[in-house]
């Protein structure tokens, strides 16, 4: 009797083996594409050194000339790659944030030795985090909590501070009106922080910031607590989070209130600056409560359900939050988040993706501090926490070395009352490179023991592998770990035989 493997695309890892029967169970470095597994792409190295400090803001985009500009934020440095050239452009003064999240205010935060004895923090002690805009050719730069910054497309000069911006801003972004919004900063009148407050800019005039009727420019306070947390755009409209609840900006024009700000959702905070991507009209983001959300221009907030969600939320690393990274990859329509995962340490070190075609999830071990789709860069950008910047989705290998791929089923079980052989495989696989190790693992009961059967190579053309184990369950894993390596698993086909009762 021949059976065809035939699994539904998704890993299913938040319930046992016997209960998730008949899916995929767990995997790394591989997605799911057209409803298939298939082994990410290679990664190459972008810059030959090594960026300086942990970088946690990355933004490509165009000159007057055509020529494509990358800049990197890290922790301690702005740096921007061109022509070839990597170039120091940190705004002078500017000192250098921290590498790691400590908490936020309250008893118990804070580095070791900071504060009063038996008071509670005043201060947030967050990693930095930068958020990044173009301004035609030329570059506006924000370090989470500092002021913003405006480097004008010459290798030769920092970065300067932006005429008459905030000198406190939690996060920046420039809207489609030619506009630059200071998201949670300064008020105008009193100068006092207001984590709730935002600014925006004259249109088309970046160092126009006093309100009146001669300007365009506004101060708008959001309600409902909290502060703000990050914005994104969305189309002609701005998406802003705060650590409770999600709110739409929208232009209307108005000489007294140019934009309105809508409440869109509650209790759908972001954890992290960085941790919200918009993919054409849909928003797609993590929340405090580690629960993912998704939101569409005219629609609500919606949860999103994930079937591997419980690794995350079991061991995402203390007071780390704000280090994930939400991205995109508009090649394989799919939404990608890194995080610090503590079993590494404290840095992001594994990451899910989600495919937006059949909502299958899957995931990796791979470092990345910071991840950004393509466009206009031809392939997207990742930084490993070294400072080694790459282009990803090119090539077959990690920068010309292995990296290590599988992917293995959850139980399955053709009949409780009987048990089976598998006596062979039929392989059934598309552009493999490299070899591909099959293992079979039986077993009689849910929780009885478990007998392996072996690890069989299959080199690229290989007809049939010959095996043989016997169970009621059985569960199969592909794998590979070869420099360059790729595969596509389609329908393998398995040689069973009826083995009687037990």
């Amino acid at each position: 009797m021949r059976i065809p493997l035939d699994i539904p695309p998704g890993l299913s890892a938040d319930d046992t083996s016997f209960a998730s029967a008949g899916r995929w169970a767990d995997g790394s470095n591989i997605r799911f594409w057209r409803g298939r597994p298939q082994v990410i792409g290679g990664w190459e190295r972008l810059v030959d050194a090594p960026l300086n400090g942990v970088c946690r803001g990355v933004l490509p985009w165009t000159d007057k000339a055509a020529v494509l500009n990358v800049a990197f934020g890290a922790h301690s440095h702005l740096q921007v790659f061109k022509g070839g050239g990597l170039y120091d452009i940190t705004p002078s003064g500017l000192a250098a944030g921290l590498v790691d999240g400590t908490g936020g205010q309250g008893y118990g935060t804070g580095a070791y030795s900071t504060g009063n004895w038996s008071e509670p923090s005043l201060a947030d002690y967050l990693p930095r985090t930068w958020s990044l805009a173009a301004w035609g050719e030329n570059l506006i730069a924000c370090p989470r909590e500092g002021g913003v910054y405006a480097w004008a497309n010459n290798t030769g000069s920092p970065a300067a501070p932006l005429g008459n911006a905030p000198a406190r801003v939690t996060h920046m972004v420039v809207a489609s009106t030619d506009q630059v919004f200071a998201l949670g900063c300064d008020e105008e009148v009193s100068g006092t922080f207001n984590p709730l407050c935002l600014r925006h800019s004259s249109v088309r005039n970046n160092t126009e910031w006093a309100t009146g009727p001669a300007t365009t420019a506004r101060e708008y306070i959001l309600p409902g607590g909290g502060r703000i947390v990050a914005g994104r755009v969305i189309g002609p409209n701005l998406l802003i989070w705060t650590s409770h609840a999600l709110f739409l900006g929208s232009f209307v024009g108005s000489l007294t209130q140019p934009w309105r700000f809508d409440r869109v959702g509650e209790k759908c905070g972001l954890i992290g600056p960085n941790a919200a991507v918009v993919v054409g009209q849909q928003a797609y983001w993590l929340g405090p409560d580690l629960q993912f959300y998704r939101y569409g221009l005219g629609g609500a907030v919606e949860p999103l359900r994930c079937s591997i969600r419980e690794a995350l939320a079991d061991n995402l690393a203390a007071s780390q939050g704000d280090k994930i990274v939400a991205s995109s990859s508009s090649s394989f329509s799919e939404i990608r988040f890194d995080y610090p995962d503590a079993r590494e340490g404290s840095e992001n070190s594994r990451y899910l993706l989600m495919s937006l075609m059949d909502g299958a999830w899957s995931r990796g071990v791979m470092a990345r501090t910071a991840m950004i789709d393509a466009g206009p860069s031809q392939y997207p950008i990742g930084v490993d926490p070294g400072g080694g910047a790459y282009w990803h989705e090119r090539g077959q290998s990690a920068d010309g070395g292995a990296f290590s791929w599988f992917v293995e089923s959850a139980d399955q079980c053709l009949d409780e009352n009987a048990t089976a052989m598998v006596r062979g495989l039929w392989p059934d696989m598309a552009d493999q490179v490299g070899p591909v190790s099959v293992s079979v693992t039986s077993r009689f009961t849910p929780q009885g023991s478990e007998t392996s059967n072996g690890v069989y190579s299959m080199v690229p053309g290989t007809e049939r592998v010959d095996l043989r184990t016997t169970g009621r369950m059985f569960r199969v894993r592909f794998a590979g770990g070869s420099a360059p390596t790729a595969c596509r698993i389609g329908r393998p086909v398995f040689d069973i035989a009826p083995a009687g009762s037990r």
